[in-house]
């Protein structure tokens, strides 16, 4: 099969679809990979890395799409490469359509395959291709949420650890997934007060087990984080609905009750977020503040540290992507019922009920 890896456009999105270690397995199988020139250079890997383990170098992304039996790519397709999608084509990449009409009506239009990583589903309902991107983001909800909660940030000026003598901040995690356990752990482990609250107790009993005392688990309620908004620094939002939109657990009207500087930040913005005032932003102008409130928005929170993420992204997304090229889609979805559940839109029709459920289609 004739693979291809065009470069990432969207904005600072740095990451690429593939590491050149995933290229040589690929090249060494018999298979031909397209990857546009630069494409690596935001991640640390370069065309020379590229060519030496047997990929050809085309100059424009167009070339690459034109020639290819298989994109795969990090980030959804923006307007741009609309009309570069040819009919038949096999897309692999992030999707999250439930948080686009626009993007969902254009992949319909364009006939072709889209596999989305974030729906590829094991039998104990483990997402294998979002997780390590999930636990990026979880992680980094952290790194940038202590960061913005800085005074000339606009931030409550709070150290999350604290000091000798003043008490730590108090972050609040809403959803007890992967986002939500590694944020605690980030966040526990620079000393601050932490509560995560989720509607699954088994989560719940799981992050009681293994994570520190000073982080409280909580069933979640509405009545609950309302009472809590009003007494912590820093919200993350990671409630995950599986190819659907994600919850408005904090709505405008609560972020009266926050604290002045109190900062936000929604790693469920993929899915449309899981406060009512989320809007997209990008890692250029991250942070907006409503009613003295900071949120940060990013869209492709792992762009920022694109080496980590494409290693990792590359390490689980390898062994599909071989058994598509090997395989061709029908086959290989019918050989392996995981990958089966990442098929989103077949030659125009959506065969994922979330998408269909978002945006009232047959």
């Amino acid at each position: 099969m004739i693979i291809g890896i065009p470069k990432e456009i969207k904005n600072n999105e740095s990451r690429v679809g593939m590491t050149p270690a995933g290229v040589f397995e690929l090249t060494k199988n018999n298979h031909t990979v397209y990857i546009q020139s630069t494409a690596g250079e935001g991640s640390g890997f370069f065309d020379a890395q590229y060519i030496q383990v047997g990929a050809k170098i085309l100059e424009t992304i167009e070339e690459v799409y034109a020639i290819s039996d298989m994109i795969v790519k990090v980030k959804e397709p923006i307007a741009e490469e609309y009309p570069l999608i040819k009919e038949n084509q096999i897309v692999f990449t992030y999707f999250h359509f439930a948080s686009s009409e626009t993007l969902t009506k254009a992949m319909i239009t364009s006939k072709a395959i889209c596999i989305a990583y974030e729906t590829v589903e094991d039998k104990d309902g483990t997402l294998p291709l979002l997780t390590p991107m999930s636990e990026v983001a979880g992680r980094m909800s952290i790194q940038q949420g202590a960061k913005y909660l800085e005074k000339p940030i606009r931030g409550r000026g709070i150290l999350l650890g604290g000091v000798p003598g003043v008490k730590p901040g108090k972050v609040l995690i809403l959803g007890a997934g992967v986002v939500g356990v590694q944020a605690a752990k980030m966040a526990a482990g620079l000393g601050a007060h932490v509560t995560i609250m989720d509607i699954n107790m088994k989560r719940l009993r799981y992050v009681n087990d293994v994570l520190p005392n000073h982080v409280v688990t909580e069933f979640s309620s509405e009545f609950s984080i309302r009472q809590h908004i009003k007494t912590h620094d820093l919200i993350i939002g990671g409630v995950l609905v599986k190819g659907g939109k994600a919850p408005k657990l904090i709505t405008k009207d609560m972020l009266k009750d926050m604290r002045p500087g109190t900062v936000i930040v929604d790693v469920a913005v993929d899915q449309g977020g899981c406060f009512e005032t989320t809007k997209a932003t990008t890692h250029q102008d991250p942070t907006y503040i409503i009613d003295d409130v900071v949120h940060y928005c990013v869209a492709n929170m792992p762009g920022a540290v694109p080496y980590t993420s494409t290693i990792a992204l590359t390490n689980v997304t390898l062994p599909y992507i071989l058994n598509l090229a090997k395989n061709g889609w029908e086959k290989a979805c019918s050989l392996d019922s995981t990958l089966e559940k990442g098929l989103n839109i077949v030659k125009g029709e959506v065969v994922y009920k979330e998408i269909t459920e978002a945006f009232n289609l047959n």
